[in-house]
């Protein structure tokens, strides 16, 4: 007997694709509150560039056909796909019709997997143009956050942040190339996970972001998270196992000269680093060691990126910032700046400082301050959105560079009333204890999992 509840809207993957698996609700069913929620609460946030209705529904109708659900992790779970990242029938929008590419014959790996765990695909979140900014809007509207709608809900995998914070999904796919997973996820109060290199395939616009691009997770929850990277990796979803004691550094160190956190970044700092101490890990001050040159390697990598990701596209007909960038990047690329081999020292540098410290992690912030208005940055100066960019959002690029995973983890909420959040970061090979320590951190002190006053619905499936 399927059990009674109002809404499945607000329920984690992890409840839903239970309820599925054990015959309490049909993908049917949830798919549809989704698609309900999504018609009422879109319209406010302008997250999805393309609702799926109906063809999500079709997709839900076959896993229910399913004759064994047992072994899908996501079973009748809906998500939705960054629009850089092909889905099968729809064109790939990469951020703006200028940038927008052909339909896709066939998904992308990550999405064939998704499908493969059960999950339904709701549609494609929108994003900055190109993935290279971390404000979200174009020519059509602005991604608005749903804790407070007047400022972004970050980039680039911003529509996605905004979706799962206001219920719309309970889980969403991004992909992040100098912080497009972790900055939106601390501007929305969600769990965003960054993979280390190699682990997920990638496939991301033309050049893979030259390697520092990874796909990964957005959600309410560290174990929703947990999955959805184990799905993406092709991997067995597993319970995580709470780590022995950690010597864990603590930092609040920008790697961006003349850029440094504000109050509240540091008091939310401060209160992570004391929630680890009671769960019995040591914290110690230590800063990483950032080059001076890092700042200028992670800018021209930067636009460089922009450059070969361009070289496919009619270039005037992209936004002026973006042009600007694509001009930079021509340049820094043709001079011989970006170099494989400088990424290469960053990554041997960082290696070090975690071995040399004795560091199982690191502890820093996410974001240095507030996001930046919900605006129209999409016709703004290269100038000032370089400005905007670096001054709130300076320390998830290094960890791209260096090919390190992250997680961004809410910790409690600014004076403003926007969520904080912190970044523990680990060497290579370390994901399954990042995700361990802030699965503990969710443990000791738990967040909101959606904004205030989302979803919009009734009440919560009871699972």
């Amino acid at each position: 007997m399927l059990e009674q509840h109002s809404t499945w809207v607000g329920a984690t993957a992890r409840q839903i694709a239970r309820a599925v698996r054990r015959g309490d609700a049909r993908a049917t069913e949830v798919l549809a509150d989704h698609i309900e929620h999504a018609r009422v609460a879109d319209p406010e946030i302008n997250a999805i560039r393309v609702l799926r209705a109906g063809e999500a529904l079709a997709e839900a109708e076959q896993v229910d056909a399913e004759p064994d659900l047992a072994d899908l992790a996501l079973a009748g779970v809906p998500v939705l796909v960054k629009e850089n990242t092909a889905v099968a029938g729809l064109p790939t929008w990469h951020g703006s019709a200028a940038a927008r590419t052909a339909v896709a014959d066939n998904d992308h790996e990550v999405v064939r997997r998704l499908r493969g765990a059960g999950a339904v695909v709701l549609g494609v979140s929108r994003m900055p143009e190109l993935g290279l900014w971390g404000t979200t809007d174009d020519e059509t509207g602005v991604t608005r956050n749903p804790w407070r709608p007047e400022h972004t809900a970050g980039g680039s995998s911003g529509g996605s942040a905004a979706a799962v914070a206001a219920g719309i999904v309970p889980m969403a796919h991004g992909n992040d190339g100098l912080g497009s997973i972790r900055i939106p996820a601390a501007a929305c109060g969600l769990v965003g996970f960054k993979p280390g290199r190699g682990l997920v395939p990638y496939d991301i616009g033309v050049t893979d972001w030259l390697g520092l691009a990874e796909h990964g997770i957005l959600a309410t929850t560290v174990a929703d998270v947990s999955v959805g990277f184990a799905v993406l990796a092709g991997r067995t979803p597993a319970p995580l196992v709470e780590p022995d004691p950690l010597r864990i550094a603590v930092s609040t160190r920008s790697p961006v000269t003349g850029v440094s956190p504000d109050h509240d970044t540091r008091e939310a700092l401060a209160a992570a680093a004391r929630v680890l101490v009671s769960l019995g890990h040591e914290t110690v001050s230590s800063d990483p060691v950032y080059p001076t040159k890092l700042g200028l390697l992670g800018i021209a990598t930067w636009c460089a990126i922009a450059y070969r990701e361009a070289s496919v596209l009619w270039v005037p007909d992209l936004q002026q910032r973006t042009r600007r960038h694509v001009a930079l990047g021509a340049h820094a690329w043709k001079r011989g700046v970006v170099r494989d081999s400088d990424r290469a020292d960053w990554r041997t540098r960082c290696e070090a400082w975690f071995a040399d410290g004795g560091f199982d992690l690191l502890l820093q912030p996410v974001l240095a301050g507030p996001p930046p208005a919900a605006e129209a940055w999409s016709s703004r100066s290269w100038r000032s959105n370089m400005a905007a960019n670096m001054r709130y959002a300076p320390y998830a690029a290094p960890w791209n560079l260096a090919g390190f995973p992250a997680i961004s983890v809410p910790a409690g909420l600014r004076a403003d009333g926007l969520p904080a959040a912190v970044q523990i970061v680990g060497p290579p090979g370390s994901e399954l204890l990042v995700l361990a320590a802030a699965a503990q951190m969710e443990l000791a002190a738990p967040w909101r999992p959606h904004a205030p006053g989302w979803p919009r619905v009734g009440a919560q499936a009871r699972t």
